[in-house]
């Protein structure tokens, strides 16, 4: 059974939006669309059951019996638009922004948002480009903010709060080409590799960072630094390793383009979803900031190095291991009944079919050159029809099924037994979905 909504409508105090997006064929995540009119409607004159309307979709119920009965909050960057919707997708609460999202917007427990949003004027507009990050009240009131956005670095794509409240976020950091080239890189260019600042919104201040820069290993030039044996270093990142991989694009000095993080609060550690590497780097968080930018110090004693990596073992030569990511997103650390495992989403580029993956973390991260350092598959999922070369992810669902965000198409949800009870699809390009229980303390701050 299916069935089409037509009407784009938000419940406001004063008004609703009426937001007509008009896509080009290119993504979001390219930032090449736009043209968008908004139209104001005086919710005076329309009833109730007239302001309850639902973003424009279809609704594919396939076995209603095992569908979770929760909402979803949407992150669709190619409309700017974040909102909840139940599983009729009906439009239940919408937020609109000081700034176009950066691509990571999710609900906290006090009911705010932690959004990424683009800086007023992005300094480096790679795709995911950032350079603001907002709490934001239910009245989308911003009660916090905090940019990072110069020609030295800007914030981009994810961002997470940590326990003690304060945020982590990713950063591009430039390094002038001939900089670059005395590291090892191979060209003669500008390079945005990645940084982690870690911010106390209470100061405003930059309390711990790590860059990838410290951590690097190159096999092209002895007379270059960083010079050494790629294999032999599983624990370093080979600077030069996204002009190695002919299946990518020309990748224009995002030599690495990282688009998620998380945390993971047992072992305090980040992961950090690197997607032209296809795998995630596993990093020490217990360091200083001054033993992460070292080789020794913190709880695994490898100070900023890789404590672990997992996806693609070809980024470290490594033959022992199997490739198991082609482009990924989102690694998602489960909790609960789950502890120990994690979701992610291999986007499939160059083989042209995603897949999302049930992985065991191991239970003490280490390398080794020359040993299989893969964690072992629990689950997966894929389909003929599953298929987004960007963004996706995947959730874990109350009932136990798994929702999957395909990023050019909407949402799946799936069974533990690889059934497909329930799709929703709209025009859009569609970050991720975070689910939220109808009882949950954010869902009742809203008032819903």
């Amino acid at each position: 059974m299916s069935y089409q909504y037509f009407i784009p409508i938000k419940k406001s105090c004063a008004l609703l939006l009426l937001t007509l997006c008009f896509f080009s064929c290119s993504r979001r995540e390219n930032f090449d669309i736009i043209v968008e009119e908004r139209i104001q409607i005086d919710t005076t004159k329309l009833t109730e059951e007239e302001i309850t309307f639902a973003p424009i979709g279809t609704v594919e119920i396939l076995n209603s019996a095992k569908i979770d009965d929760n909402y979803i909050l949407v992150n669709d960057a190619g409309a700017n638009r974040v909102y909840l919707m139940n599983k009729e997708a009906k439009l239940l609460y919408e937020w609109f922004f000081t700034n176009n999202i950066g691509n990571d917007v999710y609900l906290l427990p006090n009911g705010k948002l932690l959004a990424s949003l683009e800086a007023d004027e992005p300094k480096i507009p790679l795709g995911g480009k950032g350079g603001k990050i907002q709490f934001i009240e239910p009245d989308n009131t911003p009660t916090w903010q905090f940019d990072y956005s110069s020609i030295d670095g800007e914030t981009h794509h994810d961002v997470e709060i940590l326990p003690n409240g304060n945020v982590i976020a990713m950063v591009w950091q430039q390094i002038d080409s001939t900089t670059a080239i005395t590291e090892g890189f191979i060209l003669e260019e500008k390079i945005y590799p990645e940084s982690i600042i870690e911010i106390d919104p209470n100061t405003n201040s930059i309390v711990w960072e790590w860059h990838s820069m410290e951590h690097i290993i190159q096999d092209n030039d002895e007379t270059k630094n960083n010079f050494g044996v790629v294999s032999e270093n599983p624990n370093l990142i080979d600077i030069n390793y996204s002009l190695k991989d002919t299946s990518l694009p020309d990748v224009k000095g995002d030599i690495m383009h990282a688009n998620a993080i998380a945390y993971d609060e047992d072992n305090d550690v980040i992961m950090l979803s690197v997607n032209f590497y296809s795998e995630v780097w596993v990093i020490d968080h217990s360091t200083t900031t001054e033993e992460a930018s070292s080789h020794l110090g913190g709880n695994y004693n490898k100070g900023g190095d890789l404590i672990y990596r997992f996806g693609n073992p070809e980024t470290y030569e490594n033959t022992s291991g199997t490739r198991l990511f082609h482009n990924n997103h989102y690694p998602n650390i489960l909790k609960g009944e789950n502890k120990g495992k994690l979701l992610i989403f291999s986007n499939g580029n160059d083989i042209e079919q995603s897949a999302v993956y049930e992985l065991e973390l191991p239970s003490t991260y280490s390398l080794q050159p020359n040993f299989n350092n893969e964690p072992t598959v629990t689950w997966s999922f894929t389909d003929p029809d599953l298929y987004s070369g960007k963004v996706s992810g995947a959730v874990p669902l109350e009932n136990g099924n798994i929702l999957i965000t395909e990023g050019d198409f909407g949402f799946w949800e799936v069974t533990r037994e690889k059934e497909v009870v329930w799709k929703f699809s709209a025009p859009g390009f569609y970050w991720r979905g975070y689910n939220y229980l109808k009882n949950s303390s954010e869902i009742e701050i809203l008032g819903l």
